[in-house]
């Protein structure tokens, strides 16, 4: 599956500013259907890097364009697990993924990349060989709670993303017992708003997204800094 490039937007935001927006987010649009009960997520990440940690250092620098690969899965179902692809140039993202096998997954893990055959989707293809050309291999599990708003208009997505955490126990990724460690001081979380052409101004105006702080925030990057 691969998508367009997409406005992407994020802000840093205290307990007191998030509940204040979880409420308007829940007047103006509808909860994620993947939310369920809960209206929330739990999403699992596996980032990806070289020897050189070039992507870590691509981040600091603000590199246009930069890219991440990443194994995913959303609370404990490790049975459904993507390989993504992640663009990001001029403050616009775009993704690309694949499911994997289980067997896919563990080679991954273990910093061996699956080999291209024949069968394969030309999607999985082209992300194994890119992620064998670069000499990917895991560098660290990515945890966190989403709380996922979208609204029709401009193909709108507002996500609140708590407890973000990181782990090195990459071995574990699979098993979800890993232990993590917060990235963010207590209370603080980050507010991520998507969307296509134009973000709708009511949206825009009920989330007060010009007197938030706007962050060039990385997980992987955050999570990474705790491992070197």
């Amino acid at each position: 599956m691969s998508s367009q490039y997409r406005h992407e937007y994020k802000y840093l935001t205290d307990s007191v500013q998030e509940a204040i927006l979880l409420i308007r987010a829940e007047g103006l649009m509808a909860r994620d259907s993947h939310a369920g009960e809960a209206g929330s997520y739990l999403v699992r990440s596996l980032y990806f890097d070289d020897w050189a940690d070039s992507c870590l250092w691509e981040n600091e620098n603000g590199t246009d364009l930069r890219t991440k690969f990443r194994l995913r899965y959303y609370g404990t179902d490790s049975g459904a697990v993507h390989l993504e692809k992640k663009s990001k140039i001029r403050g616009m993202t775009a993704k690309e993924s694949c499911m994997l096998s289980e067997e896919e997954c563990r080679l991954l893990t273990e910093g061996k990349v699956p080999e291209v055959v024949s069968g394969m989707s030309g999607q999985k293809q082209r992300l194994l060989l890119e992620m064998s050309l670069k000499k990917l291999e895991p560098k660290v599990i990515v945890t966190y709670e989403r709380i996922p708003f979208v609204y029709p208009g401009g193909n709108v997505r507002v996500t609140f993303d708590r407890n973000i955490s990181s782990s090195g126990d990459i071995s574990r990724f699979f098993r979800t017992d890993y232990g993590t460690r917060p990235v963010l001081a207590p209370g603080n979380n980050v507010l991520e708003v998507k969307w296509d052409e134009a973000l709708p101004l009511h949206i825009k105006e009920a989330l007060g997204l010009d007197t938030l702080v706007w962050t060039a925030f990385s997980k992987y990057y955050m999570c990474r800094t705790y491992h070197l």
